[in-house]
């Protein structure tokens, strides 16, 4: 479910606390970074919930206005497209999710003000102008194409809703992003014959790469194995950075050249592109654009000594496109 983009990233940042601590111990270290991702599928659970708690929102709108003392024809005889949405009415019925949202014991009441706000925006949109008018026999799709539209457009560019989770969790903010990518995949999983049976996405893909190696796996060896070589793999880069003392190299360039050098080496089912393309994609998170350069050219410099020295043993692989994945020939 996570991509390894994120595994990485979170990999990175728990790297980093661990170099700046001078007394955390490694398996401490290393639960605390699971745990760190495992709050990502509470997220996850929570960003999936806003869709249901934004149509109960609706729900009893639509009651009270009834109960008006002089109500209008819109008031008796609302358009009920919204809450009678029939990917929402899945989402509702959903055992895993239900069982999930139970455990976390998610309660939006006190905030009624912020739901009350977005709904004031999304009904006031040509999305919804345009959803609400549509003929009854209009296809599921169009039902799953509105959600779709919702989320990315209104809850993600909350800043009510970004600073609730930025608040209930000194992570989630940072990760707010990431995760919504997840909710648009489950969303997009969705078909008209989905029924409440069906189990949302773990957490980590446990197909793995190219063997039964999970990302559990891959997320544990690249956080102990970058610990392991630290000292090893800092003398590598202090040979081939330039003008550079270690000591003068950030701290968060250092954790990402090591990072790179861990995955490129003790890795075999990663491509070495894979690997340099992603720790620089990185470090335009994370440096500067000076960084960025520097970190490239080292991981060039280094990975082509270790090439000639025959350090680097990659198993054989080919891009199968039907699968949109590296396997072996």
């Amino acid at each position: 479910m996570l991509s390894r983009r994120i595994l990485r990233t979170k990999v990175l940042q728990a790297l980093y606390a661990f170099f700046q601590s001078e007394d955390e111990q490694i398996d401490v270290a290393e639960k605390n970074l699971l745990k760190s991702i495992d709050s990502l599928y509470d997220l996850y659970i929570y960003q999936l919930s806003i869709i249901l708690e934004l149509v109960d929102f609706i729900k009893q709108r639509q009651e009270e206005n009834k109960l008006k003392h002089l109500p209008s024809d819109e008031d008796l005889n609302p358009n009920t497209k919204f809450v009678d949405n029939r990917f929402v009415k899945q989402l509702y019925d959903n055992k895993y999710f239900k069982l999930k949202y139970n455990q976390l014991n998610i309660n939006w009441s006190d905030e009624q003000d912020m739901f009350r706000q977005l709904y004031n925006v999304i009904k006031e949109s040509k999305t919804y102008e345009k959803y609400a008018r549509s003929f009854d026999n209009y296809p599921y799709e169009s039902d799953k194409k509105f959600i779709l539209n919702i989320f990315r457009k209104y809850i993600l560019d909350s800043e009510a809703i970004y600073n609730y989770f930025e608040d209930k969790n000194i992570h989630w903010g940072e990760d707010f992003y990431d995760v919504a990518l997840m909710v648009v995949k489950t969303i997009e999983d969705f078909k008209p014959e989905t029924t409440e049976d069906y189990p949302l996405p773990e957490l980590f893909n446990t197909d793995g790469i190219i063997n039964p190696s999970d990302d559990l796996i891959f997320v544990k060896q690249l956080f102990r194995k970058t610990i392991i070589h630290s000292k090893e793999f800092e003398n590598l880069i202090g040979k081939k950075a330039k003008n550079w003392e270690t000591d003068r190299i950030a701290v968060i360039d250092m954790i990402i050249l090591k990072m790179g050098l861990t995955e490129i080496i003790e890795f075999p089912d990663i491509p070495v592109k894979v690997s340099m393309n992603e720790y620089i994609d990185i470090s335009k998170d994370f440096s500067t654009e000076k960084s960025r350069s520097f970190i490239n050219g080292v991981l060039d410099k280094i990975t082509k000594d270790l090439n000639k020295s025959h350090k680097i043993n990659k198993i054989n692989l080919y891009f199968d496109q039907e699968q949109d994945k590296f396997t072996t020939e």
